[in-house]
């Protein structure tokens, strides 16, 4: 099982810390073990390793004040945003001061006519989509969880609809981030292209909080579209739907969403959420544009899915329908735990190049056969990104280190099939041995910049880079 790192404590820096920030935000420091440990929990296996205060920042001059005292003694900063991440990314490993953002949940302006908006990190994605459904447009990356925009910046987050409209490093055009010195930097201006100077918001997004703390952000928005049709289609293996997902898009079928189910999910959703799909791997899908378009789209899909064996193929625009098939989709991991009552669900998270994705989801399954672990398999397969829910009883050793073997296998796999560790999870705590092994001598230019950025290893220390 993957270890959470101790590193070594600043006592002195720390306590002085708290005086000044006790001093400056009064009760809003707050030191009590609850709070400490939700804002160190994770939702991985990894133990919680939870910071020595908590600050619920107002405003970005109160970000960068915070991290200013830190930075003079030389005490940790971890940003918090909702708490979904899934690889211990909001561990405090040395201890330090955690900078919880869902207080600076300001929608702060929306350019319908550009397409953009500029918001604070805690705005949460369902927020930010109220809002924007009376103007007609809608944020279109959606991991599922209702995160905080700022924190699936942080980790480069995606979702169902990745496929048409790409990941958070597709739709963040500029952002204002404080740095590890307490300095306020903006990466870009608000148009849509650039060739100014080195691209510092691609270089944030993605990093994990270990660079700065994103306190502001450019969003690109989409508009509603005229029509939305969603369809299902069963299918006799999971190899035959993969083919399928891969003439899908070959054939260049704009879809929208891709998502597959294997047979144990879809029985798990059919329990959960009161359904009556046929137990076999399933995908489903959605389609956006004109009336005629989505039409069109889901009928030469109905034609591709027959020549794989898809049978109970049905497609639907109506709004209740589709809903509840994608919030059984949603609602996967908790149909999921419901499987195996009282287990512990471990989400593995590995991406792969298209043509390379039947064999890995393959032989997934069958490494999960052979080891005795019960482990349905999700997937944005559309961008070849897919996931095994492990349901393992925490209590029993053998099982646990059956499951920790698993997931390093599988993220070998997925590298020796020149995929990636993480489609979309990030790296944290986790998956920092991986990196090295999907990326080799480039860590070190990598740790070199936060060298660079962060010389005093504040910002959010012992994620993504090995010592």
């Amino acid at each position: 099982m993957v270890q959470a790192i101790d590193l070594p404590r600043n006592e002195t820096g720390i306590r002085v810390a708290l005086e000044r920030l006790t001093e400056a935000f009064g009760a809003r420091c707050q030191t009590g073990q609850a709070i400490r440990e939700q804002h160190g929990h994770t939702t991985t296996w990894i133990k919680t390793q939870a910071p020595d205060a908590v600050i619920m920042a107002r405003s970005t001059d109160e970000v960068s004040q915070i991290v200013r005292v830190c930075a003079d003694l030389a005490v940790p900063v971890i940003a918090y945003g909702t708490g979904t991440s899934l690889e211990g990314h909001v561990n405090a490993p040395a201890g330090g001061v955690c900078i919880d953002l869902t207080e600076m949940n300001t929608i702060i302006d929306v350019h319908s006519e550009d397409l953009d908006c500029v918001i604070q990190p805690g705005v949460t994605r369902e927020q930010l989509n109220t809002h924007l459904r009376d103007q007609g447009l809608f944020f279109p990356i959606d991991p599922g969880a209702n995160a905080s925009l700022g924190g699936m910046a942080a980790t480069r987050a995606s979702g169902t609809n990745a496929v048409r409209y790409g990941t958070m490093k597709d739709n963040v055009i500029a952002l204002e981030a404080v740095m590890a010195d307490g300095t306020v930097i903006r990466t870009a201006q608000r148009a849509r292209k650039s060739s100014a100077g080195y691209d510092m918001t691609r270089l944030l997004v993605g990093s994990e909080g270990t660079l700065g703390i994103i306190t502001e952000l450019t969003l690109r928005l989409q508009g509603i579209p005229e029509a939305i049709r969603s369809a299902r289609c069963s299918f006799p293996t999971v190899e035959a739907a993969c083919r399928a997902v891969m003439a899908t898009i070959q054939f260049g079928i704009p879809v929208a969403r891709i998502e597959l189910l294997d047979a144990m999910s879809v029985r798990a959703a059919n329990t959960y959420s009161k359904l009556t799909l046929p137990e076999t791997p399933l995908l489903l899908l959605e389609f956006h544009g004109s009336e005629a378009g989505v039409t069109e789209q889901s009928d030469t899909f109905a034609d591709i899915a027959e020549e794989f064996g898809g049978t109970d193929i049905a497609a639907t625009s109506s709004t209740e329908e589709r809903n509840r098939l994608w919030q059984a989709r949603h609602d996967m991991y908790w149909a999921c735990l419901a499987l195996r009552p009282g287990a512990r669900g471990i989400s593995t998270d590995v991406c792969v190049p298209i043509s390379r994705l039947a064999d890995c989801v393959g032989q997934a399954q069958a490494k999960a056969e052979e080891m005795g672990l019960i482990a349905p398999v999700v997937g944005h397969v559309g961008d070849g990104n897919f996931h095994a829910l492990l349901l393992i009883d925490m209590e029993n050793a053998e099982e646990v280190a059956k499951a920790d073997d698993f997931v390093g296998w599988l993220n070998d796999l997925a590298i020796s099939m020149e995929g990636t560790c993480t489609g979309e999870h990030g790296i944290g705590q986790g998956k920092r041995p991986y990196l090295t092994r999907e990326l080799g001598p480039a860590t070190r230019y990598m740790a070199a910049i936060k060298a660079a950025l962060d010389p005093d290893n504040i910002m959010n220390p012992g994620k993504v880079l090995s010592d």
